[in-house]
């Protein structure tokens, strides 16, 4: 994987093969940021990171100039992997092992862009979950944006809060913010 863009931009990462991840490619990336980049000023933004895998998209973020990123991810070679590079890179990114359920049970704070990457064979109703306990516990800032990456054949648009998606390939952006509702 590679930096896209940003201070480290064309710095590639290799993480060990051993990792649990898928991590998103490249190209998804890309077009993930240039949504990104139409709604936010990166280097005033604060950032939680769910089932961030090797920190790919935390990286991303801390290229770009975000100074408060947090990566959550219930697996401990991936917590070390992140906490290794973004020393590397000198990048503020604070790497956490929890189960991502429970973090954001008992996490109180609120962030400007919260991006989630679950594993794509988690079951629909706990995607579900994710997204309305984002928002019943107010984790997103008012004019903030959640970012959920699933695969093709998980629906989400039927959430509250939903406002958009992005198709790459089998991969799927879904985007919500405030304001927004179910669509009819």
């Amino acid at each position: 994987m590679r930096i896209i863009s940003g201070k480290y931009k064309g710095r590639r990462i290799t993480a060990p093969k051993n990792l649990p991840v898928r991590p998103t490619t490249d190209m998804s990336k890309e077009a993930l940021f240039n949504v990104l980049n139409n709604h936010f000023n990166f280097s005033e933004l604060t950032i939680l990171d769910l089932f961030s895998g090797t920190g790919n998209i935390s990286y991303e973020f801390g290229s770009r100039g975000c100074e408060a990123i947090i990566a959550v991810d219930g697996d401990m070679g991936c917590v070390n992997f992140i906490k290794k590079t973004a020393k590397e890179f000198d990048l503020n990114i604070t790497a956490i092992k929890n189960d991502v359920f429970q973090f954001l049970e008992k996490h109180k704070a609120t962030y400007d862009i919260i991006f989630a990457d679950p594993p794509y064979g988690m079951e629909q109703n706990q995607f579900e979950k994710l997204i309305e306990l984002i928002f019943e516990s107010e984790l997103l800032d008012e004019a903030g944006m959640l970012v959920v990456e699933h695969s093709k054949h998980t629906k989400l648009n039927h959430m509250m809060h939903f406002s958009f998606q992005k198709n790459y390939g089998g991969s799927v952006f879904s985007f919500y913010e405030f304001g927004e509702e179910v669509p009819e």
